[in-house]
C-alpha cells in the first residue's frame, strides 16, 4: 500500500527485537487482534512470543513475508543498520510494506535508511517510545512518530494498540531526535534528583518523606515519581532500560544540541558522570543503578546511605 491512505482492521506485524519491551509489546498487539510474526536472535524470547500466541519466524527475514507492517525494536542505529543492511531485512520486504523503527536511533542514520528504502519503494518511518517496561505492559507508552502525514496517519491506528498516546513529531527522524532529548531530559533530572535524596538520608530523613513532600511540590519529576519510589527504594532497580542505553541516547542529544550550536554545559556534565558511572557498574546494570554510583563514590561523606535507601 503507498502512503495515501490508512490500513484500518487486523494487520499482519512482522515485529523484529523480542526483549524486554518488545515482548509486552507484541503482547499488546495480539490482544488487539493483530497477527504477529517475530523474530530475535534469543531462543527465549523467541519462546516467550509462541507462549502469548505469536508466530516465530525461522529467520529474520521470515518476518517480512506477507507483512504489511515491519516494527523494529532494537538497541539502535548500529543493529538497525545491521539488520537492514545488504542482503537482509530491507531487500525481502515487499515495496508496500510500511517498516517502522520503534527503536532509540540516530537520526541523521534513520534518514539516510530512509532514502534508502525509499529508493526501493518502502516507505521507512521512526515511532520510539517513553514508558519503559510498566508502560509496554500497560499499553501506555508515549509513541513519537516521524514520518509524513500519509505515513502517520497509516501507523496510528496500529501503535495506538501499544501507547496510550501518540503523537506526529514531524519528519522522518523527528521522533528518534525528540526521543533522544527526552532521554537527556530524564538522565538529568535523575542525576539532580538522586543528588538531593542521598543529601537527605545522610542529614537523617526518611526517603519516603522527602518523596511525599517533594511530590506534592515543585521538585518533582519522572525521577521522584516513579523511578525512586518503584526501583530504588524497593531494592529492584529493574525499570528495564540499562545504563548503557541511556548513556547512548545522551550522546544522540547531545550531538543534536551541537549541530545546532547550542550550548549544552549542563547535558555534557550530566553525561560525563553517566559515562563514568556505566564504567563503574557491573555490565547490564539498569539506568536507575546511577544511585549505586552516587552513593558510593560521589556522595560527599563517602559513608554509603545505600543501607538506609532500602
Amino acid at each position: 500500500m503507498s502512503e495515501t491512505g490508512a490500513r484500518v482492521g487486523t494487520q499482519r506485524v512482522g515485529f523484529v527485537g523480542l526483549g524486554h519491551m518488545g515482548i509486552p509489546m507484541t503482547r499488546r498487539l495480539l490482544e488487539a487482534g493483530h497477527h504477529v510474526v517475530g523474530f530475535d536472535i534469543s531462543p527465549a524470547a523467541r519462546s516467550a512470543l509462541a507462549a502469548q500466541g505469536g508466530e516465530v519466524a525461522d529467520t529474520l527475514t521470515g518476518v517480512a513475508t506477507g507483512a504489511d507492517v515491519v516494527i523494529l525494536m532494537l538497541p539502535g542505529s548500529p543493529t538497525v543498520e545491521q539488520v537492514l543492511g545488504p542482503d537482509g531485512l530491507l531487500d525481502a520486504l515487499a515495496p508496500e510494506t510500511l517498516l517502522v523503527d520503534m527503536s532509540s536511533s540516530e537520526p541523521a542514520r534513520t534518514q539516510a535508511l530512509a532514502e534508502r528504502a525509499a529508493a526501493r519503494g518502502t516507505t521507512m518511518i521512526d515511532a520510539p517510545v517513553s514508558g519503559g517496561v510498566r508502560g509496554a505492559e500497560a499499553g501506555t507508552l508515549t509513541i513519537m512518530v516521524g514520518g509524513s502525514d500519509a505515513a502517520f496517519e497509516q501507523v496510528r491506528p496500529l501503535v495506538q494498540s501499544m501507547g496510550g498516546r501518540v503523537v506526529h513529531a514531524g519528519p522522518v527522524g523527528a521522533g528518534h531526535a525528540v526521543k533522544s532529548l527526552n532521554n537527556l531530559m530524564s538522565a538529568t533530572h535523575l542525576l539532580a534528583s538522586s543528588e538531593a535524596m542521598l543529601a537527605g538520608i545522610a542529614f537523617g530523613l526518611d526517603p519516603s518523606v522527602i518523596l511525599e513532600i517533594v511530590n506534592g511540590s515543585s521538585g518533582r519529576s519522572g525521577s521522584t515519581e516513579l523511578k525512586w519510589p518503584e526501583y530504588v527504594l524497593t531494592g529492584t532497580y529493574g525499570a528495564g532500560f540499562s545504563m548503557e542505553l541511556m548513556v547512548k541516547d545522551l550522546r544522540i542529544a547531545l550531538d543534536l544540541a551541537r549541530q545546532g550550536g547550542v550550548p549544552a554545559r549542563f547535558g555534557e556534565l550530566a553525561a560525563e558522570m553517566w559515562a563514568e558511572a556505566l564504567s563503574s557498574l557491573p555490565a547490564g546494570a539498569d539506568h536507575t543503578e546511577i544511585v549505586r554510583w552516587l552513593d558510593k563514590v560521589a556522595a560527599p561523606s563517602g559513608v554509603a546511605a545505600e543501607a538506609r535507601v532500602r
